[in-house]
């Protein structure tokens, strides 16, 4: 079996490296071939929404899959906790909408007790949410992303194609209620919601929380002209908008594997944030993998995936079979963004929608 990469690249000599009782091991980390740790795994549990938002998905939806061609809650709990063996410490649950996929909870409950995983999140778009906060802050689920790109009914519904902003509002208070950290992204459209970053980045003036401002991106199961240079709105004019209006944007240190820069703005209780989602600014310290439902590796958004772990697991394969596998997808990361979508075939150089991706 080809070993995983488990050596420390100077580039991450800060990083802070954990130790045992009396000397004992470090617990493992991973790293690519780039020299990049990969502690940090996005699961998609499904690839179904409840909502239709136009930059996700076209306005009939998508094919979604047979329920067998998804990864159960068994095989997916097999993935983690070898990822975890590996130096993964983190997991992300993502869509899809993460609870349209029946008894989410008790698979997230499963989670939090695989050896190794420090921290359990969710990205949701809060509609089905709000009746699950209690469970969530029971299990130690520290923070949550909100997908939420407007706080005007009309023009929310209008970008999904669902009149649901009322029950996605009862989530986001009931989650600062429950004390769960608030992260909300926003992508920013032009011509769609522009006129929303001032209201929504004035939620961080009374409130806890983090409001993010994201790039758009290609993935809305069709084509997409922009180039990281001509997209109208990206991550230079974002803060220019939002300097003009709100004053000056103090910059919050970042750590590796950030994909937002964050800012702290005089008087607010929150940050903003901005991800350079299609500029790809972030991809050198990048420590993400991403599982789509029907167990496809990715370890780059912009990839076509990598790996089919569903043939493996379902073929027989060992654990031990398992990682090396893996560990040789690692050895060929691509090195950003940008390289990772060169090397797709022609023939998929329109992208799939995100909701099929996983978040």
């Amino acid at each position: 079996m080809t070993p995983p990469l488990l050596t420390s690249p100077t580039a991450f000599a800060s990083l802070p490296q954990p130790t045992g009782a009396a000397g004992a091991a470090a617990r493992p980390v991973l790293y690519d071939n780039h020299g990049r740790p990969l502690e940090y795994v996005r699961l998609a549990v499904t690839d179904r929404c409840n909502l239709r938002c136009f930059y996700c998905m076209p306005e009939q939806g998508i094919k979604y899959l047979p329920k067998q061609e998804l990864l159960t809650y068994e095989e997916m709990e097999r993935l983690v906790a070898l990822l975890a063996g590996l130096g993964v410490r983190k997991v992300r649950l993502t869509g899809g909408e993460p609870f349209v996929r029946r008894d989410l909870v008790p698979f997230m409950d499963r989670l939090t007790q695989i050896p190794g995983i420090e921290e359990l999140t969710l990205t949701t778009n809060g509609v089905l949410t709000a009746p699950h906060v209690a469970d969530m802050a029971r299990m130690g689920v520290k923070a949550v992303n909100l997908s939420l790109d407007t706080l005007d009914r009309a023009r929310f519904a209008s970008i999904t194609r669902r009149d649901e902003l009322p029950r996605v509002m009862d989530t986001f208070y009931a989650l600062l209620a429950a004390g769960i950290r608030v992260k909300i992204n926003a992508v920013v459209m032009d011509g769609q919601n522009t006129q929303d970053l001032l209201p929504l980045a004035e939620l961080t003036r009374e409130l806890p929380v983090d409001v993010r401002f994201i790039e758009e991106m290609p993935f809305n199961g069709g084509s997409h002209e922009a180039t990281p240079a001509t997209l109208p709105w990206n991550y230079h004019r974002i803060r220019e908008h939002l300097e003009l209006n709100l004053g000056t944007l103090t910059p919050v240190p970042t750590r590796p594997g950030d994909t937002a820069s964050h800012y702290t703005v005089a008087g607010h209780q929150g940050r903003l944030g901005i991800i350079a989602a299609y500029s790809r600014t972030f991809c050198g310290t990048c420590n993400r993998l991403r599982l789509t439902a029907e167990g496809g590796l990715k370890t780059c958004l912009y990839d076509q995936g990598v790996l089919d772990l569903r043939a493996l697991l379902r073929g027989g394969a060992s654990d031990a079979e398992v990682v090396a596998a893996l560990s040789a997808a690692f050895r060929n990361r691509a090195a950003n963004g940008f390289e990772a979508e060169s090397q797709r075939p022609l023939h998929q150089l329109s992208f799939e929608s995100m909701s099929t991706i996983g978040g």
